[in-house]
Parts: C-alpha cells; sequence; structure tokens
C-alpha cells in the first residue's frame, strides 16, 4: 500500500513538472507567434486566440477580396488591397478611378524601346548628382489614380523634389518627369493617362507610340501640357532636366551610340553643371 501510494505522489511530481514544462513551451510558443504575427499582421499582433485561428481569419479576409479586374472602378485603398492580395499579377493601375490590366508585352513593341529608354535616362541620372531614377515604380497620385509609368526621373526630396518616399516604399506626388511606351494603348497613355498626369503636376511627359513611330514630348505650362519641338538638329532638350537631350530620330531607329553621343554633349554643356550646383546648393540649404 505504502510503495503504491508512493508511486502515485512520484507519478504526481512527474505530471506537475511535464505541466510546467508545457505551460512555458506554450508561453515561449505564444512569444515567438506574436512576433512573427507583429509582421505579418500589424493590427492583430496580439494573440487572443489559437495560432491557427488567428492565421486561418486572416487568408479567409484574403480570399473573400473580389480580383481585379479590367474595367473595375475602385478608389485606390480598395485598389492597392485587392492589388497585394494578388502577388501572382505583375502590373495594374488605376487611371482616373478605373481598372487597367497589362497586356503581355512583346520584345520589338515595348522591350527594347522600353530598355533603350531606360539607358538614356540611367545614363544622365549617373551624371547628375540628387537626380534619381526608376522602372514602373508605383506612383500615388490621388485618391481615383495609383499608377506604375514605364520610367520616372525625378529631383530628390533634399533638393526640392516634388514627390516623397511613402513609409511603405511608394512614390507620392508628382515626379518630374514620367516616360511611357505606348505600344498597344496610346488610347489611355494620351487620353485619361495624360490627363491624370497634367492635372497632378508633372512637369514633364515623353510618350514613345511605337507603332505611329513617332515620340512626343509634353512640358506642363500654366496647367496644360505643350509639345516640346525639336531643334534644327533633330534634338529635343529638356527644360526642367538641363542636358537631358534626345535625338528623336536616333532613338526612333535604335541607334544608341548616336542618342548617347547627344546626351553626353548635353551633359557637358554649361546648363548642366549649372543645374548640378543649382542641386548641390538646394541639397545644402536642406542640410542646414
Amino acid at each position: 500500500m505504502l510503495v503504491a501510494i508512493h508511486s502515485i505522489a512520484k507519478s504526481s511530481g512527474l505530471l506537475a513538472k511535464f505541466q510546467l514544462k508545457v505551460k512555458s513551451r506554450k508561453k515561449s510558443d505564444e512569444t515567438i507567434y506574436n512576433k512573427i504575427n507583429a509582421v505579418l499582421f500589424p493590427k492583430t499582433a496580439t494573440m487572443t486566440s489559437s495560432p491557427v485561428k488567428s492565421l486561418t481569419s486572416q487568408i479567409v479576409t484574403t480570399q473573400h477580396l473580389p480580383p481585379l479586374e479590367n474595367g473595375d472602378r475602385l478608389i485606390r485603398p480598395e485598389f492597392e488591397r485587392r492589388y497585394q492580395a494578388m502577388p501572382g499579377l505583375k502590373k495594374a493601375e488605376l487611371i482616373e478611378g478605373v481598372v487597367y490590366m497589362a497586356s503581355p508585352l512583346r520584345f520589338k513593341f515595348h522591350a527594347e524601346p522600353h530598355g533603350n529608354l531606360v539607358g538614356w535616362l540611367w545614363t544622365y541620372k549617373v551624371a547628375t548628382p540628387q537626380v534619381q531614377m526608376g522602372i514602373e515604380p508605383t506612383v500615388r497620385l490621388d485618391i481615383d489614380n495609383e499608377l506604375q509609368p514605364d520610367g520616372v526621373l525625378l529631383i530628390s526630396q533634399e533638393s526640392g523634389g516634388k514627390s516623397t518616399l511613402t513609409v511603405e516604399g511608394y512614390l507620392e506626388g508628382a515626379p518630374e518627369l514620367v516616360v511611357e511606351i505606348a505600344a498597344s494603348s496610346a488610347a489611355i497613355d494620351l487620353g485619361d493617362k495624360k490627363r491624370a498626369y497634367r492635372r497632378s503636376g508633372i512637369q514633364e511627359y515623353l510618350i514613345w507610340q511605337v507603332f505611329d513611330q513617332k515620340i512626343d514630348w509634353f512640358s506642363l505650362e500654366n496647367g496644360d501640357y505643350i509639345s516640346l519641338l525639336p531643334n534644327q538638329e533633330g534634338v529635343i532638350c529638356s527644360l526642367v532636366f538641363p542636358g537631358l537631350w534626345l535625338d528623336i530620330s536616333a532613338m526612333l531607329n535604335g541607334n544608341m551610340s548616336r542618342v548617347l553621343d547627344i546626351l553626353k554633349a548635353g551633359i557637358n554643356s554649361v546648363e548642366h553643371q549649372e543645374f548640378i550646383q543649382k542641386l548641390t546648393a538646394a541639397q545644402s540649404g536642406e542640410a542646414k
């Protein structure tokens, strides 16, 4: 009898130790879970129920969001929620409150011209401190417009640029220059998108209409876009970015050696050097 009681007591002690370990392990698991959850779902970081139940509720919420569809009429916050719930989607834009989904891109009519424009912009950016360049960034313009232009060139905020980076890493406001390749969407790029860019104060807008073998470069003056015209040598010079020169014919014909030679001449010009000094002075003033 005493042996039995001793065995029971011993077992009870082991059980208590086991329960303590389980409780400690559970608390540790909850701590780990809460840290992970705080990163994934900041608004539900505190563990109020089981991890499985909480994670399931997040998944269900995402699954209940309708997918983005061409022609949907949304405001920007709802557009972003649905976009973020579709990680496989490469590009969608909200233009004047209407959703536009990107079509598959052909090499000759989009990818190659895009690459040539990017190379031209990048060369200027490298030679111009306080100027930044991006490819297809998300740009928040207003409640009805969130776009991903093919390229942007902007002045850093420290040097007086108009656009800013949000905490999520998106551009907000108007980059100084936006470029678009209109291989098959000229109506959008020259219609609603152009109006959104103009209204938002984007100072220059360059659009390459590949099928028509045409490049238009617009400058914002008195609230409206006017076309920048080439000089006698067939070169258009930016008003916002001194030294950003483009030989239109060379770009259209894929003569990138000529394009870069003309750009280098612009970069070596007096106006470009004065522009660099202006940007540097503005940055120094901001630092003070």
